[in-house]
């Protein structure tokens, strides 16, 4: 990098680091990226900034030192091998997402074709990802917010991904599907009302985010819908509050399934309940 760039970088990482701002180098570097349209990757292998492009990077680094979602700055968010658009109105997919992923993906080793539904879609990018990493799935995703709707359609929009509009607690919800799906994910809402969250969660949705007194009001209706769409022997994997881990266990094997767990996130955090349909 040269001098200048350099300059800039450290600048706007000094200015995130005095707003609070978790990672204030790294989202530095991938402002800066953003901006040249390179990978960050190849950030030191980039031209420097013209004025043009500094002026753009300080209205982004002011809007990141807000506290606004990196990911709603940068208009898209990534999760395991997708990018998908982001923007205010919809939940924004977190690191922790991969895990739902990863064993999405593991139960349907060995299955030709299978299906699989993603509740609680939000902007789609669990559902596109599934479909990216299984082109041979047949992947339905449902939401019920509007604002979020909007995102995935947008993203899912011929992707061959099935977005259904509906409420994921509804006992009509995918009734032709019933009984016949391999593996349901969902990263619901479940943070309990009233919980103190980082300013970049006030940016998501509401009812995206919160889900009752105990965090558990969504959940609880959710695993029921898991068990009427799975086939015995179907996988089902519900992302959760770390505080939850034993409370949604309970949940899912009073929903029918068996062989209830959970997964830990890469910081040794309970994230991922999973079980097995009987």
């Amino acid at each position: 990098m040269t001098a200048p760039r350099r300059a800039r970088v450290a600048d706007a990482a000094a200015r995130l680091a005095a707003a609070g701002v978790e990672s204030p180098r790294v989202d530095a570097e991938l402002l800066a990226a953003h901006v040249l349209g390179v990978p960050r990757t190849r950030l030191v292998l980039a031209p420097d900034l013209d004025d043009e492009g500094a002026a753009r990077l300080e209205a982004l680094v002011a809007r990141r030192a807000t506290r606004e979602p990196l990911q709603y700055v940068l208009a898209s968010a990534v999760l395991g091998p997708v990018s998908v658009a982001v923007g205010p109105g919809v939940f924004v997919p977190r690191p922790e997402t991969e895990l739902l992923l990863g064993e999405a993906v593991s139960a349907l080793r060995g299955l030709g074709e299978p299906r699989v539904v993603d509740l609680c879609t939000g902007s789609g990018a669990l559902a596109l990802a599934i479909a990216t990493a299984r082109p041979d799935a047949e992947v339905h995703a449902v939401e019920l917010d509007p604002g979020a709707l909007a995102w995935a359609r947008r993203n899912l929009d011929g992707t061959g991904v099935a977005l259904t509009a509906a409420d994921v607690t509804d006992p009509a919800t995918l009734a032709t599907l019933e009984g016949t799906v391999d593996v349901v994910v969902a990263n619901p809402p479940y943070v309990p009302e009233g919980t103190a969250v980082a300013p970049e969660v006030d940016h998501d949705p509401h009812g995206a985010v919160f889900a009752g007194p105990d965090g558990l009001a969504v959940i609880r209706p959710l695993a029921t819908t898991a068990a009427r769409l799975l086939r015995p022997g179907g996988r089902v994997a519900v992302e959760h509050d770390e505080s939850h881990a034993s409370s949604v266990r309970e949940v899912l094997e009073g929903a029918g399934f068996t062989g209830v767990a959970t997964l830990d996130d890469l910081a040794g955090r309970p994230r991922v309940a999973v079980g097995t349909r009987r």
